[in-house]
């Protein structure tokens, strides 16, 4: 009671310096900013941040595509996103942002609730034309694109509010359980989803949308079926933008450390094909300059939501996390999982009010970020500068940009997934079971959803390591010679081993899911797998026959009868001559024990009896200290 009062008035302290503290862990921008270095970290921010911002003006605008959006909104939520990351992120090198798997889920509820709503796919192309003029949160009139930025930016606000929770709740070690070959699995999965999501626009083709199950087989069965149908200028257009941006970015991959910066070939590519289609009269749509007065979410779409946040709550914090943590142990500074959770949801929530969808931080960018120099998050407010440009000014003038266009940078920027393929060779020589986990991934969120995907390869992620513990490896050691040291008798050679003692190493914690094999295994490492149940058929008959010589001295009437009575009762069956073996000790070696539950205690005491049965002695080694308490509490 005591110490709950003490560590209560110490977390409930309010003074000056408890309260500097908290600002100061909230916003990380409040500790770092004051030691800025003008001289030597601003011109590598300023260089990274314009960088970054030129990329991501053809990635907002397709990825609002992706997201079943108008483009101005792609550009409205990298602006907003690098401007609060600033102020709470730990990471200096994560690049915030729309995020292609992120968007790929945003679209795939958006587009549901389109449906539901009785919005016809006739007019889906029309989430491209940003011409909508109410916006009424889902009441009164409100059109195709002002209902599908409603369900986004609600989506947003709960995606943002899950992240913030588990963040306030100290739960970012969540993002532990999704492994790296199961998030390779599914950026995999994802980007072939994304990718033949895009192809009708590279085909310049309307065929119908499919969501749910085996939307991804039945996409390209339609994609086959109406090809006769292709717009031939479209197809032109996307072939000779592939054959110029793919080269160039394989060249911009290949001598990365050689350059100082990447060559921007998706913004001249968007430029020239919009100059292009504005003399040929190809139109994609309008862009509006400025910003919308902020709106609120939808409250009623809550519930049919809240489902579909949560798969991207969790991606969207596991991509942030692990490049923080990763950018973070390369430069040498420290990054706290829980405050990069609210950094996110933050990036999410407030957002959702300026007609934003869900963001994570961007492989891409952050990469191009780190690479080209950046030291702080001063570039992410650079890179929002240039974005602030383009809504301000230049937008319009990508009224006739081609949709076939937004499919190419799309595809383009999702290459990096599909190059995972080639990985696949090698993670199998390292690990069997991380590469089936990798295609288990991959394919359920390719063939399946994305989220029941995602849900799939965590379950069998967790089924493979229950595996791994519930059929551990098994030894028996020997000690190498003139030594102390004890070694797996199939692995190392000249071993000796000790005469009459076996020493049985089990690579695991004992529990209840691994119980039978732990005796079967040991039974058959230490050779008594056969003599146990002639030995337990001994003690059975040796009781049988004492409890029939009782029976026969009780109701037997000749004095003959009783003394062979009494000396069969006289040779009980612990004193049945056991059969023999080859040793007199078997030693357990529980260094690899964890811990035991009370089912592994109980296996302990069985193994124990089932040896004292034939004269073996059971002696355990290394126990830590929680399994030496629980021995003495069993």
């Amino acid at each position: 009671k005591d110490l709950i009062l003490k560590k209560a008035r110490e977390a409930c302290a309010c003074n000056h310096q408890t309260i500097t503290t908290f600002f100061c862990r909230l916003f990380p921008v409040l500790d770092w900013l004051p030691r800025y270095n003008l001289k030597t970290q601003l011109l590598g921010d300023v260089i990274s941040g314009l960088l970054v911002g030129i990329v991501a003006i053809p990635q907002s605008i397709s990825y609002s595509l992706l997201a079943s959006q108008d483009p101005v909104y792609g550009i409205y939520t990298n602006f907003f996103c690098n401007i609060i990351y600033f102020a709470m992120a730990t990471s200096h090198h994560n690049s915030v942002g729309a995020f292609g798997i992120l968007c790929l889920m945003v679209g795939q509820s958006v587009n549901r609730h389109l449906q539901l709503a009785g919005y016809s796919d006739d007019n889906a192309d029309l989430s491209l034309v940003g011409n909508s003029t109410s916006f009424n949160n889902g009441t009164g009139a409100c059109d195709r694109s002002c209902y599908a930025v409603t369900v986004a930016l609600s989506l947003s606000f709960l995606v943002g509010l899950y992240q913030i929770l588990l963040g306030v709740l100290q739960l970012g070690f969540v993002a532990v359980y999704l492994s790296e070959p199961l998030l390779s699995g599914f950026v995999t999965g994802s980007s072939l989803t994304v990718i033949t999501s895009q192809m009708k626009y590279l085909l310049g083709l309307k065929i119908p949308r499919h969501e749910g199950v085996g939307s991804f087989i039945l996409t390209w069965v339609d994609l086959f079926r109406y090809i006769q149908n292709t717009n031939i200028c479209d197809l032109v257009t996307s072939l000779v933008a592939l054959a110029i941006i793919m080269p160039v970015k394989e060249i911009n991959d290949r001598y990365k450390k050689k350059m100082k910066a990447p060559f921007p070939i998706e913004l001249l590519v968007v430029i020239a094909a919009t100059v292009i289609s504005h003399y040929f009269n190809f139109v994609c749509g309008h862009i509006p300059t400025g910003f919308r007065k902020p709106t609120l979410p939808d409250i009623n779409l809550f519930s049919s939501l809240a489902v579909d946040a949560l798969p991207i709550a969790v991606i969207g914090f596991a991509t942030t996390v692990s490049l923080a943590e990763i950018f973070g142990k390369k430069h040498g500074y420290a990054v706290r999982a829980n405050q990069e959770m609210i950094a996110i949801g933050m990036c999410n929530l407030i957002p959702s009010f300026f007609y934003c969808f869900a963001s994570s931080a961007s492989l891409s960018k952050t990469l191009l970020k780190e690479s080209t120099g950046t030291h702080t998050q001063v570039s992410g407010v650079v890179t929002s500068l240039v974005l602030l440009l383009v809504l301000l000014w230049i937008s319009p003038l990508f009224y006739s940009l081609q949709t076939s266009i937004l499919g190419v940078v799309t595809i383009v920027n999702l290459q990096g997934g599909v190059r995972k393929f080639r990985d696949t060779p090698r993670m199998w020589q390292l690990s069997k079971m991380d590469t089936v986990v990798w295609w288990t991934t991959m394919l359920s969120s390719t063939l399946i959803t994305t989220e029941i995907g995602l849900l799939v390869g965590v379950c069998f992620a967790l089924l493979c390591i229950i595996f791994r513990t519930q059929r551990p490896r098994a030894t028996l050691l020997a000690r190498v010679s003139q030594t102390e040291i004890y070694e797996d008798q199939s692995t190392y050679k000249q071993l000796s081993s000790i005469a009459n003692i076996k020493i049985f190493r089990f690579e695991s914690s004992l529990y209840y899911a691994n119980k039978d094999y732990f005796k079967t295994v040991l039974y058959q490492k230490t050779g008594v797998s056969t003599i146990l149940p002639a030995a337990k058929h001994q003690r059975v008959e040796a009781k049988a026959n004492t409890d029939t010589s009782n029976s026969k001295s009780f109701f037997g009437t000749g004095f003959d009868c009783l003394q062979p009575a009494k000396k069969r009762t006289e040779k009980t069956p612990a004193d049945a001559c056991p059969p023999s073996v080859d040793m007199h000790t078997v030693i357990l070696d529980c260094g690899a024990m964890q811990f035991i539950d009370t089912v592994g205690l109980s296996v302990l005491k069985e193994t124990y009896h089932d040896y004292k049965e034939i004269g073996v002695k059971v002696l355990l080694a290394n126990c830590n200290p929680s399994v030496r308490h629980r021995l003495e509490e069993g």
